[in-house]
């Protein structure tokens, strides 16, 4: 698929969001079904958060503010903005660096005023923004991390500008544009994009041992890597250059990382001697001479650490605490596998073997390895052989993250082939793991958990051993009652996205989700719902009400706070299940009598 074919099929999932939403009675502006496409694929692929729209464009004080859509890592330590710049054309179009600048710096100014508390004393708290206003200005000082995305369905020049100071923090500007998009989903994963230059910042090859592979799995490098190195590139990628890590990054507070820590502050010139050292893998990797005539690493393309991350964030923290750490002084111990695999399943599995075995800092649980868990594995092989009641249509289940769209680069050879298997296999039936943690936790009566967040919710899903997981069947039947509850909670998310509710959709949706189970779980249909993939327009109605005093529940709830912030406490589950809903009524037919 060329990218204008890819630009052309973009444009019909568009539009066939913003159809589908008028057939259902609401709105939705192209640019906003835009923004959801690219914001969820970003999301997927591990370069941001659980993202959630928010569309603004005005003029506060005279100056114009824009923003489409928002994510926040779930610990509030990371914050991605992003802003739209949307044509609506079928042919690839380029776009000035001008009219990205002046995008990015309108959103910018959304930035600096919501964190000096400006726009939160400035609009009223019913505005579907004055939450996230809330929590840049409360975390703002907090914030690790912060980055705007320009989106766009046009092709632009530059990728990525310098990074901006915005009220004493640094914020990096990334585009996402048609190109870029395009070539993500036929790479598969973004980590193709990481191509890391040692010539560049360390000022010349790094000195290693290469070992040419003896079979078709990967050949082997030995070196020492800077430890200002480690520091520039987690600055330069942060979360990406760990995507293929079997943790994110556990805090300074653990025993091990405190260590680190402590190693840097104390004794930097003994690191490489006390830390057992990183592994990273790499799909291409080049190599020249040293100053010395030794064999020395030039770049690395596809570089990910895959054992190590606790190492690399921890110096990245460290020097940001402790100005005064002297990085020059530290190498820290790096094998590097360069892999020869381009089957993407094969190289999950071999990764996961890889992460499993060489780490030894922190111990890695069964549950860390999540892609290769046989609970994973076996609900793979249930979707791919069980078709829906039309005989024809399948779900989705997305074990490794990009899955979906390397099956339609490879199986889609032509733009007819692609729609077919698209008709098949439409994105609408495409679940994730993190998804399907979502659906069983809300529907087993654990929206409090599902608020923590994506990961959060994840995590506790599959390490819990009173969670919902344990109890899945693994079999047909099984499988279709997770589908129905999936169908359920998709169906409630539309209708509360459709609905009048400005702030906290997520959390209305997984607790009106839970709500439902408490009181219909015993005498509700799944597989009617199977049968009928849809919920029926009468459960469809009663839902839409639920949502609604949910809105309300919650509000009360929160007593002014964070809505979010009161949805992840136990006591507010307890308080949604002592609140006075309306009946549910006769005639519902999921439901026996």
């Amino acid at each position: 698929m060329t990218l204008e074919e890819f630009l052309v099929q973009t444009q019909g999932d568009v539009r066939k969001l913003v159809s589908d939403r008028m057939a259902e009675g609401g709105y939705l502006k192209a640019e906003a079904a835009f923004t959801d496409v690219v914001m969820q694929h970003l999301s997927e692929c591990g370069m941001t958060f659980d993202t959630r729209p928010l569309h603004i464009e005005r003029k506060i004080s005279g100056a114009m503010l824009k923003l489409n859509g928002y994510a926040v890592s779930d610990d509030a330590d990371q914050l991605d903005l992003f802003v739209t710049l949307y044509a609506d054309a079928d042919t690839v179009q380029n776009i000035p660096d001008g009219e990205v600048v002046k995008a990015a710096e309108q959103c910018l100014r959304f930035l600096g005023k919501a964190a000096d508390g400006t726009l939160a004393n400035a609009i009223d708290p019913s505005d579907d923004a004055y939450e996230l206003c809330l929590t840049i200005r409360d975390c703002y000082a907090e914030l690790e991390q912060i980055r705007v995305y320009i989106i766009t369905d046009r092709q632009t020049k530059t990728k990525s500008f310098k990074p901006k100071e915005v009220a004493g923090r640094s914020v990096r500007l990334e585009v996402m544009d048609i190109e870029r998009l395009y070539r993500h989903w036929s790479e598969g994963k973004p980590r193709d994009e990481l191509v890391v230059s040692f010539e560049e910042i360390c000022g010349s090859a790094i000195p290693c041992v290469y070992v040419p592979g003896e079979d078709e799995d990967y050949d082997y490098a030995l070196t020492a890597m800077p430890g200002n190195a480690l520091r520039l590139l987690y600055d330069r990628y942060g979360a990406r250059l760990l995507e293929a890590n079997v943790r994110s990054f556990l805090s300074q507070t653990g025993k091990v990382n405190k260590g680190i820590r402590d190693t840097l502050r104390d004794a930097p010139e003994r690191f490489m001697a006390y830390n057992n050292g990183i592994v990273l893998i790499a799909d291409e990797a080049s190599f020249s001479r040293t100053s010395d005539g030794s064999t020395g690493l030039s770049w690395l393309k596809g570089m990910q650490i895959v054992n190590g991350g606790q190492t690399t964030a921890s110096i990245y923290f460290t020097k940001r605490k402790h100005p005064e750490v002297d990085l020059a002084r530290v190498r820290v111990p790096a094998k590097v596998i360069i892999l020869h695999r381009h089957d993407p399943e094969s190289e999950d599995l071999l990764i996961g073997d890889i992460s499993k075995y060489a780490n030894s800092q922190n111990a890695v649980k069964v549950s860390d390895l999540s892609a290769n868990k046989p609970f994973h594995i076996e609900l793979e092989k249930l979707a791919l052989a069980t078709y829906c009641p039309d005989g024809v249509g399948r779900w989705f289940y997305e074990r490794a993250a990009g899955s979906y769209n390397v099956m339609l680069a490879r199986e889609g050879t032509t733009p007819a082939r692609v729609k077919k298997i698209r008709e098949v296999l439409p994105p609408s039936r495409k679940i994730s793991k993190t998804d399907l943690a979502k659906y069983i936790q809300a529907w087993s009566g654990n929206p409090d958990i599902v608020s923590l967040g994506s990961q959060k919710n994840f995590d506790r899903f599959m390490s819990d051993p009173a969670s919902p997981a344990a109890s899945v069947s693994l079999d047909v039947a099984g499988y279709k009652q997770l589908i129905a509850q999936a169908i359920i909670f998709k169906a409630t998310h539309k209708i509360v996205l459709a609905g009048e509710f400005n702030q906290a959709q997520a959390n209305i949706t997984a607790y009106t989700v839970s709500w439902l189970a408490e009181q219909v779980r015993d005498r509700i249909s799944l597989d009617s719902i199977w049968q009928r993939q849809s919920i029926s327009p009468q459960l469809s109605a009663f839902v839409r009400i639920i949502a609604s005093r949910m809105d309300e529940v919650l509000r009360q709830g929160a007593g002014g706070a964070q809505i979010s912030e009161w949805a992840k406490k136990e006591e507010c589950w307890t308080k949604v299940k002592t609140a006075t809903f309306p009946s549910i009524p006769a005639g519902i037919p999921e439901l026996a009598r």
